[in-house]
Parts: C-alpha cells; sequence; structure tokens
C-alpha cells in the first residue's frame, strides 16, 4: 500500500515539474510516509540549528515516534501524544538541569490516532481522530484515575486530514478543530473543515467557525484575547499557491474554503452563486509560503518574546523543492501588523530533512518546548544571552 502511494506520489511531483496539476481523488496517506527514525542526531542538529541570539537548544527527549502535541502539567511535566502508536506520554521535569527529561511515564494507549492534549479543571482531555475523551488527572502523583470516557462521540472519520486538536478557551468551553475530508470539495457533514466548542462535559456542541480547511491548532491571544489558528491550504495548484493561512477565529465566521484561498482568490473548480457568503468570507490576517503546513501555534506568555506567537511549519510534502521545516515567530506591531521571521530553522538543508517540527509549548519558567514528529523528539529552548 504504501509503495503505491509512494509512486502516486512521485507521479504527481513529476507532473508538477511540467507545469501541469492534476485533480485526484481523496487519499489517506500513513503517517509513516512522513517519518524519520526514532532518535534525534544532536550532533548533526547542534551543526544545522539556528536560533535567535541568546537562545540555546538542546534534545529534551527521543525516541516516541511521531510525537505531536503538547501539554504542561502543573508540576512542570510534559504530556505528548503519539498518534502513530495510540499513545499519550508524560516526559518528567528536568529537576537535575540536565536538559533532559528526568523520566518518561506511559499513561494512556490503545487510543484511536490521539492528536490533541489538553488540561482542564482536573480532567485530562484527548482529542481522537473520532471523538475526545477524558480521564481524571493527578499531576502530583502523576497518575490518571477512574475510567476513560468519550465525552463527544459524533466526530467524522472518512476521507483525509485525521487531526483532531483540543484546547480550553478562557470562556470555560472545549474548543475542537476538524480537517476537511478532501483537498478541495463541497462537504456533507458541517463538523468537517471546521471548529466546534462544547461544554467540559461534552454536552451543548455547537459550529463555532466554519470554511477552515485544516486548521490543526490554534491559541488565544494573551494581549488582546482573540483566537488565532493556523490553516493548511489546498493542494495541486502549483508550487507557489495558495498561501497558508493565519486566521482571527470569530464566532460564526465563515472563512472561505472551498471557494476562496488566501486572501480572497476564487477557487478554480468550485464556485457558489451565495454572494453573501463570499463577501462575508473572512481572510485571514497572515500568509505563510505555501505548502508549509502550519501546525501547532503558541502565544508566549514570559520571556524575550512575549505576546508572540511560535507556529510550527512542519514543511511541504509536494512541492519540486522543499519548503518550511522550521519553527518561525510572528510579531505583533503596535497597529496590528504582524511580522514572521525564523526562530528555529537548519531542519532543511538542500531537501535533506532531518527534522519535522510539529507542536510547541512553554513552561512556567519560560522554557519552550518543540516537538518533531520526524525523528520522534521534544526539544528544549531557553534564552541565556
Amino acid at each position: 500500500m504504501i509503495k503505491k502511494i509512494l509512486i502516486g506520489l512521485a507521479i504527481i511531483l513529476l507532473l508538477g515539474i511540467g507545469g501541469i496539476y492534476l485533480v485526484l481523488p481523496p487519499i489517506n496517506v500513513p503517517m509513516a510516509v512522513f517519518q524519520g527514525g526514532i532518535q534525534a542526531d544532536e550532533s548533526l542538529l547542534t551543526k544545522r540549528i539556528s536560533l535567535p541570539d541568546g537562545f540555546r537548544f538542546n534534545v529534551f527527549a527521543t525516541g516516541l515516534p511521531g510525537a505531536r502535541m503538547m501539554k504542561i502539567t502543573a508540576q512542570g511535566d510534559l504530556l505528548i501524544t503519539t498518534p502513530s502508536t495510540g499513545e499519550v506520554h508524560l516526559l518528567f521535569n528536568d529537576i537535575d538541569h540536565d536538559g533532559a527529561a528526568d523520566g518518561r511515564k506511559l499513561i494512556l494507549s490503545g487510543l484511536n490516532k490521539p492528536h490533541g492534549v489538553e488540561l482542564f479543571q482536573g480532567w485530562l482531555y484527548i482529542a481522537e481522530i473520532n471523538a475526545v475523551g477524558r480521564i481524571r488527572f493527578d499531576a502530583s502523583t502523576r497518575e490518571v484515575n477512574g475510567t476513560y470516557e468519550h465525552i463527544v462521540t459524533n466526530l467524522p472519520t472518512e476521507g483525509r486530514h485525521w487531526t483532531r486538536t483540543v484546547h480550553a478557551g478562557p470562556d470555560g468551553w472545549l474548543y475542537v478543530s476538524i480537517g476537511s475530508s478532501c483537498n478541495a470539495c463541497i462537504e456533507a457533514d458541517p463538523l468537517r473543515a471546521a471548529i466546534i466548542r462544547v461544554r467540559p462535559d461534552g454536552k451543548d456542541q455547537e459550529l463555532y467557525a466554519s470554511g477552515l480547511r485544516n486548521s490543526v491548532d490554534f491559541d488565544w491571544s494573551p494581549s488582546d484575547g482573540a483566537l488565532y489558528a493556523t490553516e493548511n491550504g489546498r493542494d495541486l495548484l502549483g508550487d507557489d499557491f495558495p498561501p497558508e493561512e493565519l486566521n482571527q477565529i470569530e464566532s460564526g465566521g465563515f472563512y472561505g474554503w472551498p471557494y476562496i484561498n488566501g486572501f480572497g482568490d476564487p477557487d478554480p473548480e468550485h464556485t457558489t452563486d451565495n454572494e453573501e457568503k463570499l463577501t462575508n468570507a473572512i481572510q485571514p490576517v497572515h500568509g505563510f509560503r505555501p505548502h508549509n503546513a502550519p501546525l501547532g501555534i503558541h502565544f508566549l506568555h514570559s520571556g524575550h518574546y512575549r505576546n508572540d506567537a511560535l507556529v510550527a511549519l512542519h514543511g511541504s510534502w509536494n512541492r519540486r523543492d522543499k519548503d518550511g521545516y522550521k519553527v518561525v515567530r510572528l510579531h505583533w506591531s503596535a497597529e496590528g501588523k504582524i511580522t514572521e521571521s525564523d526562530f528555529m530553522s537548519g531542519f532543511l538543508d538542500n531537501d535533506d530533512v532531518i527534522g519535522r517540527p510539529a507542536d510547541i509549548a512553554e513552561s512556567a519558567s519560560g522554557e519552550i518546548f518543540i516537538s518533531d514528529d520526524f525523528s520522534g523528539s521534544i526539544y528544549r529552548v531557553v534564552y541565556k544571552p
């Protein structure tokens, strides 16, 4: 199966070189296709990785296949999901100050591609491909208690974009992002290409925002309280179109997909007679380079870049020349203008990939953690001028 998919991707790539882009039916690409090893090469990383002046990094943990989304506990430990193994792990806080996790523990297993992870009101929440579940979690003892139960069970599973992300909002609701089932199509299920929200017990589910092709992660700005979400734009329209997006999410907002790409560009395959819908479609507040695949976003609450956001650019899989594969910083000026700059780069060098950033987390002391699902690693970044 994997061999057939790789052959298909190669055909798309070769046709792209000739300037022809085919519209193919939706495919489910196995996660293993885009994973590297399960160990970080720290000596190679040290040679290649670049950070802003004053920042330093080290490998906090490795050997976590497909390491994805993270959450810091009240004790300073780090929860991490590994969707490809169906597990949630706990990495112990670095009490001995050697830069590495003091230990690790398997918290949950046997889950269905667990992706998003959240802690709220004594509960550990996990977003699986088909459901959101929760179980009691005691950060001080590092133990889960009771029975893991699904509180949201109607999440769609067919088609593409398997990730589900859950975060607790400042309003006390749980927000869940769900990607589209396809590259570009009219969805029959309103939960697709959307962000929904529910009460902490799973009740009162409502559609919060729509027209979001694949918003893998989202976060609230500490400076103005606004909700921002990354979005992966559609494929097969060339190497340099459309841009990936950062959207400011509003309740009831429609963000254009599949009728509009980027900053108001009509989709060549999908049109609608609903002029009001097109007119009211909310445009991005920032555009990333096409096919860079922005995943995790985190607004920093302390430290050198307080109130700025870090975004993990997972990297392209369908461009003639690879692009992305880094973490970028977004800075908001006093006038609201967003400036993007590299924060952690060097995972890509002349088409050679040694890492694919997936998520960002921040400890109470200002340590920054970056997950890499290519090498199965967590990097720790600190500011030490």
